[in-house]
């Protein structure tokens, strides 16, 4: 008897938690963990929340999946600004050292502050204007109001400052140029605007340097 009764009660739990509604819409039927609500959602609300009212966390299922289908809008020539900053494979190469370590940098600050692809957007645009700046002989610092992207421009600074006092103690001269740092930071605004999925919450740019730039102690770059 007391077998039984375990027994329906068990089936009475699966058949709520199956038949439970959306915790977004409370219509449709939950049919998935959603780790960016903490809840259970139906289908429709994660494909449209995902990424525009849904902080979706990298590690998703569902978020990896439909990354694995998308597809960004193409984009023109005009869609980039700082044309006239020429970045070849050859000045890739030649400054390898230091892209490792803008990237690994970026990547850490948007994840301290769980900040969006285009709060870092704008932070290198900001600190490219303040690049270009300098190269004109003025000291004028473009400083963005979005905090989380002025938090991302202040380690990319701090970033900058500690690469170039490593490299000075290492070769015992000043040999990273403003011009070098300026290629590097359009490089990297460049990547961004061809990651952006074009979702207020998106983080497609984000992953991808996470996972094209594999996180060593930065310290191992400069031996």
């Amino acid at each position: 008897m007391y077998k039984s009764e375990r027994g329906m009660l068990n089936d009475t739990m699966e058949s709520s938690a199956v038949n439970s509604p959306c915790k977004l819409c409370q219509k449709k039927r939950a049919r998935r963990f959603c780790p960016g609500v903490n809840a259970e959602i139906c289908p429709v609300c994660c494909g449209t929340g995902r990424e525009t009212t849904i902080d979706c966390p990298s590690t998703c299922e569902h978020l990896q999946e439909a990354r694995a289908h998308e597809r960004f809008v193409p984009h023109t020539k005009d869609d980039f600004p700082n044309q006239d900053v020429r970045v070849t494979e050859q000045f890739l190469s030649e400054h390898d050292t230091l892209i490792a370590w803008l990237a690994f940098s970026l990547v850490e600050a948007m994840q301290s502050n769980r900040a969006v692809d285009r709060d870092a957007g704008e932070a290198l645009g900001a600190l490219i204007k303040t690049y270009r700046t300098l190269q004109s002989g003025l000291i004028y610092e473009t400083r963005p109001q979005n905090p989380y992207a002025a938090s991302i421009q202040q380690a990319l600074k701090e970033a900058i400052g500690d690469i170039s006092k490593r490299l000075a103690e290492k070769t015992g001269l000043q040999t990273l140029r403003d011009s070098d740092v300026l290629g590097s930071l359009v490089f990297f605004q460049r990547l961004q605007i061809q990651h952006d999925n074009g979702r207020p919450r998106g983080r497609a740019f984000y992953d991808f340097l996470r996972e094209m730039f594999p996180m060593p102690a930065q310290t191992e770059l400069l031996v």
